[in-house]
């Protein structure tokens, strides 16, 4: 195996190429630890001990730093993990370790998600924001069903009326195009058609 590049992530910190494929970054003291030169051969010894040794355990610190300060999904996890140049084998066993304590665990925080924020997003904005974060359509369904189960249909007619009150809209003075206007807008919101036509209390098919 022959180091083909070494580039600077920073002053202490280089990525390295191995036979012209990207293999890892390591701190400027671990070059030296290890030989490493761009241009000479890497040992079996040298990179097995930075991928089953040096790495893990970095990554696996780094994933549980970055989880004290806030949620992740798995997702989201693991694209800051590649972010700090860590192999995908090694974005793996990292994952694979802080869930095996339950520190990251997608259901969990789509439950969470959808709890702080079902009183103010549409059910579709944050289906929407979930997906983003790496959350399934599957799961972010299962998880709105277990936090806001039956009441769902009214939750979302309370989220239309607040909207509808927040505007100062009264359907019974406005016009067509004035009508047309809101419901465009509170669709655009992430909320149903039928929904809005009861909230409205409005006789429209369509939007």
């Amino acid at each position: 195996m022959t180091v083909t590049e070494i580039t600077e992530v920073s002053k202490s910190r280089k990525k390295i190429w191995i036979d012209e494929e990207f293999a890892f970054v390591l701190y400027n003291g671990e070059l030296r630890s290890y030989g490493i030169e761009q241009d000479k051969e890497i040992s079996e010894e040298a990179y097995h001990a930075i991928m089953t040794q040096l790495l893990p355990k970095r990554a696996k610190l780094r994933a549980m730093n970055l989880l004290q300060r806030r949620s992740y999904t798995v997702g989201q996890l693991k694209d800051k993990l590649a972010m700090g140049g860590y192999p995908g084998v090694i974005v793996e066993e990292a994952i694979e370790y802080v869930a095996s304590f339950n520190y990251v665990n997608d259901e969990r925080y789509a439950c969470d998600f959808i709890e702080c924020n079902k009183e103010k997003k549409s059910k579709r904005r944050i289906f929407q924001d979930l997906a983003a974060r790496g959350i399934s359509g599957e799961l972010a369904q299962a998880a709105w069903e277990q936090t806001a189960g039956e009441d769902a249909g009214e939750l979302e007619k309370e989220q239309i009326l607040h909207w509808i009150q927040k505007k100062n809209f009264d359907a019974r003075a406005a016009s067509p195009k004035e009508k047309q206007k809101m419901m465009a807008f509170l669709y655009r919101k992430g909320f149903s058609a039928d929904n809005i036509r009861n909230a409205l209390l409005l006789d429209i098919t369509s939007i």
